[in-house]
């Protein structure tokens, strides 16, 4: 077998779980992008969105100067942020540092799992005000899954679909 061969045998173990788990996401996602249950709410914004009058600001905000999207660049700053949080909360001596921040979003389903990431750390926010850090690290840790399924969505958006690509000029 060359090394380069993906072995999927049952015996081929994690790579196979991998491989399961990442066909049933994909299957996941084609199913979220087929429904239409989501329309109404989605034409609301683009019609609210396509309203604002960006002028030059709209190529500034889709990245064309600097040859691709803006997003990528600007979620670095919070996703960062969070990422340090969780670390903090399981180093000892550093369990208040942990402080959260909120995230754009590009996307229905995307901007859905940042409001769930909002609501887990405020509600960790709220738990570390009220003296209760365990509790704050756990709702600081659904915060992280959250922002973990954000990332995967965001991905998928910006890769698989190619949202917001375009030619550079």
């Amino acid at each position: 077998m060359n090394s380069r061969t993906l072995d999927t045998s049952p015996t081929a173990g994690p790579t196979a779980a991998l491989d399961t788990a990442s066909a049933c996401w994909l299957k996941t996602l084609d199913r979220l992008e087929r429904t239409t249950v989501s329309d109404p709410a989605i034409r609301v914004v683009q019609r609210g969105v396509r309203s604002l009058p960006l002028g030059g600001m709209r190529d500034l905000l889709r990245g064309r100067p600097l040859g691709h999207p803006l997003h990528p660049v600007l979620v670095q700053v919070p996703v960062g942020c969070r990422l340090s949080a969780s670390v903090l909360d399981f180093v000892p001596g550093t369990h208040d540092a942990a402080t959260p921040t909120p995230l754009t979003a590009v996307g229905l389903a995307h901007a859905a799992s940042n409001v769930v990431a909002l609501a887990c750390y405020t509600a960790s926010l709220t738990a570390r005000l009220r003296g209760n850090s365990a509790k704050g690290r756990l709702w600081a840790l659904g915060g992280m899954a959250a922002v973990a399924v954000i990332g995967a969505l965001g991905g998928h958006v910006a890769y698989r679909q190619a949202v917001g690509a375009h030619a550079a000029t």
